[in-house]
């Protein structure tokens, strides 16, 4: 695994609570573009509930993590993009399922107007750092 380094609280800037404001560390660089709340099928999981979506977006990162030898332990950083902030906490609470509160990426989390379609309601990439 590559050796990483997080510092929650940079000088001078406010503890983070949900994440981790740096993380660095040396290898290969994987980016994992931004996965929807779809099956395997191509087909739409969790109409309409943030939750359900959120479930099926961390299994689907953790599938393209798998494909280049990655793990969530691998993970730097996350982008949670979201049609309504209101969906926070269920992002989060997925994101809690497999990700050590104490092992946090760096993350962003954007309010969108919309998504490739109405039905998708957020839309998670990731970027990770393998050893060399």
């Amino acid at each position: 695994m590559a050796e990483l380094t997080r510092i929650s609280a940079p000088d001078g800037v406010a503890p983070a609570a949900a994440y981790t404001h740096v993380v660095m560390g040396t290898g290969r660089f994987v980016a994992v573009s931004g996965q929807l709340a779809l099956d395997e099928d191509g087909k739409l999981v969790g109409e309409g509930d943030p939750a359900a979506q959120a479930r099926q977006v961390f299994e689907n990162l953790r599938r393209c993590l798998a494909a280049a030898g990655a793990t969530f332990d691998n993970v730097v950083k996350l982008t949670f993009f979201v049609t309504d902030m209101a969906y926070m906490p269920a992002v989060r609470a997925a994101r809690d399922e497999h990700i050590s509160p104490d092992r946090l990426p760096a993350a962003s989390a954007v309010q969108v107007a919309a998504l490739v379609s109405p039905d998708f309601l957020l839309e998670i990439e990731a970027f990770a750092l393998l050893p060399e």
